[in-house]
């Protein structure tokens, strides 16, 4: 399996160092033609409104919609939730997410970069303990709909989820050290 990571802006390099450490082939995704070649892929964080213009300049938006609902494997992250739901509030006006995840997210609901903090978070099903969350102008899940499970809460709030081959964290778990939802998104989606 060939895991791309999205790579026109955020923390891209650290999710491909995530799954790389893992074993798993990588790729990073610019161009249409690399998001044809890979199996799975990450979305990660990083600034929502800029990968969101990025998404159109590198003639991304469309190929990736399409692949998306073809239900290519992914796991959103952070910026990434945010460009995959169905709703944006506060989202600046020419924003437009891709809508292929049934829920509604506030952009930077846990607040700006120096509020931001890590947290302990009992994921369902996650084998070694709680995992630490690592809350970066955090989107805040206000929505989900009926097909969404939710697998971790942060003060009855979902931030770790999933929706068919749609997997999402509200936060940075590539930032964490912690290696634990990267391979259970291989190991579910492989």
């Amino acid at each position: 399996m060939k895991i791309g990571i999205l790579a026109l802006q955020g923390a891209f390099r650290e999710h491909a160092e995530a799954f790389a450490a893992l074993g798993a082939d990588t790729a990073l995704v610019k161009r249409p033609e690399q998001l044809a070649s890979v199996d799975a892929l990450a979305m990660p964080g990083g600034e929502s409104t800029a990968i969101d213009k990025l998404l159109d300049s590198a003639d991304l938006r469309v190929p990736l919609t399409e692949r998306l609902g073809e239900g290519l494997p992914t796991f959103a992250t952070c910026a990434g939730l945010i460009l995959c739901a169905s709703e944006v509030v506060d989202g600046r006006p020419d924003q437009r997410p891709l809508g292929v995840l049934d829920v509604t997210v506030r952009r930077n609901g846990y607040g700006r970069q120096r509020e931001s903090f890590e947290a302990a978070l009992d994921v369902r099903n996650l084998p070694g303990g709680p995992f630490a969350g690592v809350f970066i102008r955090a989107p805040l899940v206000e929505r989900v709909g009926g097909t969404v499970e939710v697998l971790a809460e942060l003060e009855g709030v979902p931030v770790l989820g999933r929706q068919g081959h749609l997997f999402f964290a509200a936060f940075h778990p590539e930032l964490s050290g912690d290696l634990r939802l990267h391979q259970r998104f291989v190991n579910e989606v492989g």
